[in-house]
């Protein structure tokens, strides 16, 4: 498993907390936590990659950068 933080900006509000949070249960990774502003992943590199993962906040309108 590996660890990653994401930088997420637009993020303002609960729902936007909820947004990522959506966006990253539908993925196939591991623990996860959401705060304004950013999420820190755990996940299995064979399963899915950090671009991926990156890409599916993206879709829910945020700038994301892998920090």
């Amino acid at each position: 498993m590996e660890k990653i933080s994401l930088n997420i900006e637009g993020m303002a509000c609960a729902h936007c907390i909820a947004a990522v949070t959506e966006a990253l249960a539908a993925l196939p990774v591991g623990e996860y936590t959401v705060w304004l502003g950013g999420a820190a992943v755990e996940f299995d590199p064979a399963a899915t990659t950090a671009a991926q993962i990156a890409a599916a906040i993206e879709e829910q309108g945020y700038d994301v950068a892998i920090a």
